[in-house]
Parts: C-alpha cells; structure tokens; sequence
C-alpha cells in the first residue's frame, strides 16, 4: 500500500512546501507553478553533470591565474598552487584549497552520478542514507568556490608598484562554470524519485 503524497494526487510547493491537489497546477499560499516531479529530472541532471565533468578538465590542466613579475610570466594551475604552498610551508592553506577545488567538485559529481543511478536503475535500500547524501552534497558543493575568489582577491589586491601584476586564468572561467553547473545539477535532481523506486520495487514483492 503507497502512503506517499503523489499516491494521493498531492504535490509539494518548491518554495512554501505547501500540500496541494496536483490539479491545481498552481501554489494556493505562494503562486509558484507545481508538479507531482521535477520533469525529466534524471535526463537534465546528467547533461549537466556530463557538461560540468568536461569543463573540470581545463579548469584543471590550464592556468588559473598568472604572475607577472619584472616582465617573467609564471602561469600556475590549481595542483600548482596547492604544491606551492606546501613547499612555503602553508599547509592549512594548501589543504583547504585542495579541498574546495580538488576534492569536493570530484565527490559532488561522483555523489550526484551515484543518486542518479539509485534513482533510476541502484538499488532501492539505505534511501534515508542517500537522501541525506543529497542534502550534504546540495550543501558543500558552493563552497567550492573560494579558489576563484582566492584569485579574484589577489588580482585585486596585488599591485606593488608594477613589479608584481596577477591576472586570472583562463582555469578560472572553467572552474567557475564546474561550481555553477554542478549547483543547477544538484537543484535540478529531485530525490523524491528514489523514494518512488523503493515504492515501486515494495509494490512488486
């Protein structure tokens, strides 16, 4: 027996979360649009995370930002930095951008590859566990950011007379789409649908 709200014909505002008929296609307390499901919600979650997967590539291999010192260019990746910093002995610092920029734009991906594989074809057990996985990667994955507004500060703030002059890469343009694109994504994954899975295989027992 289903004791889900859509089972009844009822669908959740995004906004105000409040219970309506799905019929009525339109939020009663808000005015937002309503729907039982995210439309095609699997399908533009992928793309996305398949577009976010192909620029993570550049925003990787290519400068993120370039020093000019004295008319020397020095152009450094993200991995760059993160290896400089450790040889100056600034390994809080290294970690924490190794962190934002390396390791949670990689799990969030991998985490939003995994849900969306649970909800169409995983297994339907442990949904408690992968919707809080959701929840803390819907979370975590905005402060990936701050390598871009590391450079962003820097090329604001460093000017000593013209001898030093830093300018963003072109890696910082790419690893600003990943942030971007991977937040759509997470927006986009609705994760009601791994419930209806679950409810699906009970219906089939």
């Amino acid at each position: 027996m289903s004791y889900s709200a859509a089972s009844k014909g009822l669908a959740s505002c995004h906004l105000c979360y409040k219970l309506a008929p799905v019929n009525e296609h339109k939020c009663p307390r808000c005015g937002a649009a309503m729907h039982l499901r995210k439309t095609q919600s699997i399908q533009r979650t992928l793309a996305l995370l398949i577009t976010a997967a192909v620029l993570y590539i550049p925003a990787n291999i290519l400068p993120i930002m370039i020093t000019d010192q004295l008319g020397s260019s020095e152009p450094s990746t993200i991995i760059g930095g993160v290896l400089l910093l450790i040889k100056l002995d600034s390994i809080p610092i290294a970690l924490v951008i190794f962190i934002a920029s390396v390791a949670v734009p990689l799990s969030k991906m991998f985490s939003m590859f995994y849900l969306c594989w649970c909800a169409s074809k995983g297994p339907s057990t442990s949904i408690r566990q992968k919707t809080v996985l959701y929840r803390i990667t819907e979370f975590v994955g905005k402060w990936s950011m701050v390598d871009v507004f590391v450079v962003a500060i820097l090329v604001a703030l460093v000017n000593l007379g013209g001898l030093v002059v830093i300018k963003p890469g072109i890696a910082a343009l790419a690893f600003a789409g990943v942030v971007i694109v991977t937040i759509v994504a997470a927006e986009s994954f609705d994760p009601r649908l791994m419930w209806d899975k679950l409810e699906e295989n009970n219906e089939r027992k």
